[in-house]
């Protein structure tokens, strides 16, 4: 049998027990997405304006599970659905202003073009893909830090990590006020922050790290943390946005067992 060399600065182990993790990862974000998106389109109760949003993102989270070429597009649209979803309960339950179909679809189809755009431009010059150290799935090159690369880096990060950090913020700390007023807290809210900034925090100081030292002199090992951190997005994201939302988990309940919750049957009577 042919053999194969190993990535640069892993022994065999290494590379089996990280290749373990992504595949577990990528298996279980993928499964546990794909009954998100299934449930919506099954479940009529499931199929509203804000629960679009949550199929948007378990779509472009089997994206990044599945490891393939459309993973740097799919990881920008993750980040912008995590923050459209806030924007939206923060109406919800601050200005209790409910989103309407037209206004949704407008903002999905944004925010598909503003990420293929992002997500495009290294493929023409601007930025430049690489192999991450395990050499499993393409990422940012950030062993250049050229002009280049500072140029498109920096206002990549704010468009699509930044922005979406400030609205995550701000529209869970409003809700978090509401909640206290009220005495009903429906969730908690600093939860979405503290996971989108666990899963792609990494990778924000990495690239952003690339732009004034070379990051190649980093271990390999330390620069695989990144993209592994990131890959648990999807499978904490059907938790968080799925399963936390109380009508599109009675969705998932239907889609598995045929049963409808008490929460639906209560929701069916009042229509």
């Amino acid at each position: 049998m042919s053999s194969y060399p190993l990535p640069e600065g892993f022994s065999e182990f290494e590379v089996f027990a990280l290749g373990s993790c992504l595949l577990v990862e990528g298996l279980l974000g993928f499964l546990l997405n794909a009954v998100t998106a299934v449930a919506f389109l099954k479940i009529r109760e499931s199929r509203t304006p804000s629960n679009f949003l949550v199929f948007c993102l378990a779509l472009a989270d089997m994206g990044i599970s599945t490891n393939s070429t459309v993973a740097a597009f799919s990881s920008f649209l993750s980040i912008h659905f995590i923050a459209a979803i806030a924007w939206d309960r923060y109406h919800q339950y601050c200005t209790r202003t409910k989103l309407q179909w037209t206004r949704v679809i407008t903002l999905a189809v944004f925010i598909w073009f503003f990420a293929a755009f992002w997500a495009a431009m290294p493929l023409i010059g601007w930025g430049e893909y690489d192999y991450e150290p395990l050499r499993t799935c393409c990422t940012l090159d950030i062993s250049k830090g050229d002009r280049n690369y500072v140029s498109y880096v920096i206002p990549m990060a704010i468009c699509n990590m930044g922005i979406q950090v400030l609205v995550v913020f701000s529209s869970y700390q409003s809700i978090g006020k509401k909640f206290k007023k009220t005495g009903q807290e429906r969730f908690n809210c600093t939860t979405p922050l503290k996971t989108l900034l666990l899963c792609w925090g990494p990778y924000g100081i990495l690239a952003l790290y690339a732009t004034v030292k070379n990051a190649s002199l980093l271990s390999p090992k330390l620069r695989m943390i990144a993209p592994i951190m990131a890959k648990t997005s999807p499978i904490f994201n059907v938790f968080v946005y799925a399963l936390g939302n109380e009508n599109y988990r009675g969705g998932i309940w239907q889609l598995l067992t045929g049963q409808k919750t008490d929460a639906q049957a209560i929701e069916d009577k009042s229509k």
